[in-house]
C-alpha cells in the first residue's frame, strides 16, 4: 500500500517542514487538495502554494484538483512541480483533452470520482489513465467518515483494472481502522490526513497504514 498523506490536514504556518516531516516519517507521496470553492464549497490552496514547498520534499507530489476547470490550470501545476495530477470526471473541462494535456506535460493522468459517480465514468478512460481515484468521503472538506458503501465501487474498478499497472487510489477516512477494508476491496494507493498528522506517531501511523490488513 502507497500511502500518500494529505496536507490539508498539516499545519499551513509550517507548510514546507511538513512537507519534509512527512518524508522523514517513510511518506510515499504527498498529496494535495486544491479546491476552488466552485466544484466543491472550499478554497485551499494554487500552483503558487505547490511550488513553493517543492524544495521541501523529493517524493511525488499526487495533486488532487477539485475545481471546475482543471484544463485551465493543469499546466501551472505541472510548472509548480506535480508528477501526478489528478482531477474530477465530474468536470466542466473535456476529459480525454485534459488527460493528454497531463501526459503531453509529463505528469501521470489521475481521474477522481465522488461517491454519487459510478466505476464507469473512470473505467471508459482506463486505458489513458494512469490512476483512479474512489472518493470515500463527500470531497471539501477532510476529517469526514468513511462510506463504507463505496467498496462495491472499489471492487470493481479492481476488477476492470486487474493484471494493469493501474494506482486504485481511496481518499477519505481512511486510518487504522478503515484501510484494511479499502486493501482488501483493491486499493493499493491510500490517502490519509487526520489519521496521519493528528497521529501521536505519524512515523508509526503511516507504517501500520502500510502494513494493516
Amino acid at each position: 500500500m502507497i500511502v500518500s498523506p494529505s496536507l490539508l490536514s498539516a499545519d499551513f504556518a509550517r507548510f514546507g517542514e511538513e512537507c519534509a516531516f512527512m518524508q522523514s516519517c517513510s511518506a510515499d507521496w504527498l498529496h494535495i487538495d486544491v479546491m476552488d470553492g466552485h466544484f466543491v464549497p472550499n478554497i485551499t490552496l494554487g500552483a503558487p502554494v505547490v511550488k513553493a514547498i517543492r524544495g521541501y520534499s523529493d517524493l511525488p507530489f499526487d495533486v488532487h484538483l477539485m475545481i471546475s476547470e482543471p484544463l485551465k490550470y493543469v499546466k501551472d501545476f505541472a510548472q509548480a512541480g506535480a508528477d501526478i495530477i489528478c482531477f474530477h470526471a465530474e468536470c466542466d473541462s473535456d476529459i480525454k483533452q485534459t488527460i493528454d494535456k497531463i501526459h503531453s506535460l509529463g505528469c501521470k493522468a489521475g481521474l477522481a470520482l465522488k461517491p454519487a459517480t459510478p466505476a464507469s465514468e473512470a473505467l471508459k478512460y482506463k486505458d489513458d489513465l494512469d490512476m483512479i481515484l474512489v472518493m470515500t468521503v463527500e470531497p471539501g472538506f477532510g476529517g469526514q467518515s468513511f462510506m463504507d458503501d463505496m467498496l462495491p465501487k472499489l471492487e470493481e474498478i479492481s476488477r476492470a483494472c486487474e493484471g494493469s499497472s493501474m494506482y486504485i487510489q481511496v481518499d477519505g477516512g481512511i486510518d487504522e481502522n478503515t484501510v484494511g477494508k479499502v486493501r482488501a476491496a483493491g486499493a493499493n494507493v491510500c490517502v490519509a490526513g487526520s489519521a496521519v498528522f493528528k497521529a501521536e506517531d505519524p512515523a508509526k501511523m503511516i507504517e501500520l497504514l502500510k502494513s494493516e490488513n
